[in-house]
């Protein structure tokens, strides 16, 4: 078995990102197996390497890990992501699951059925700038490091950035109310695992085409 993780999922975001995001902060070096079509996604399942037939899968330390929190947790755990003792991986994974409910809106946006498109986004700007981004801006001022939690990066920190960038793209302004957050983006940024992974050319996927739309559909569906 190779050394390096191998990440099987279709050539785009999807619930793989974070998976991606975490192992490149980490700096840990990952191949990818891209589901081109339904009969591979039917290949992974027949051979048992889906505990309940589902990607995201990744193979790791002789382990074969579905479910895409399991996988984050197992990966910020090995890589020192995930806090200096209970209290503080409580907050990580509160902070998390926040972001993994906006994530959800963020991800599925391109999925939604046309007459429905404009309603989501709606909804989405909306949760982002009143309900999460709030949440983050007042969670840094009352914190006073420059992380979420603690003082060193996490995957929190890790997570958010990539949300950040992710509802930047459907609207530019959209931290202009949040100065830490601001701040906040500018720093992870520029840390160098994370600065790398923001290049082009590196395993960062970019946003789903239309047409792309589709081709993802069929393999799942």
């Amino acid at each position: 078995m190779s050394a390096k993780p191998k990440l099987h999922y279709f050539n785009g975001r999807g619930r793989m990102e974070p998976i991606r995001w975490l192992l490149a902060a980490a700096g840990v070096e990952f191949e990818e197996s891209y589901l081109e079509k339904k009969e591979d996604l039917t290949k992974l399942q027949k051979d048992g390497s889906l505990l309940f037939q589902q990607v995201p899968m990744v193979e790791i330390d002789g382990m074969k890990l579905v479910q895409t929190r399991a996988i984050a947790n197992y990966i910020a755990t090995k890589y020192n992501l995930y806090g200096k003792d209970l209290k503080e991986r409580a907050l990580i994974d509160m902070y998390v699951e926040g972001m993994f409910d906006l994530n959800e809106l963020l991800m599925t946006h391109d999925f939604q059925p046309a007459d429905k498109k404009d309603q989501h986004f709606a909804n989405m700007m909306d949760k982002a700038t009143n309900r999460y981004f709030p949440v983050f801006e007042k969670v840094l001022k009352d914190h006073g490091k420059d992380f979420l939690v603690g003082n060193q990066l996490s995957r929190a920190d890790v997570q958010l950035l990539e949300i950040i960038l992710m509802a930047e793209e459907f609207k530019p302004d959209i931290l202009a109310k949040f100065p830490l957050l601001q701040s906040f983006k500018a720093r992870i940024s520029n840390i160098p695992t994370i600065k790398k992974f923001l290049q082009p050319g590196s395993q960062r996927k970019p946003p789903i085409r239309e047409e792309e739309v589709p081709k993802v559909m069929k393999i799942f569906y």
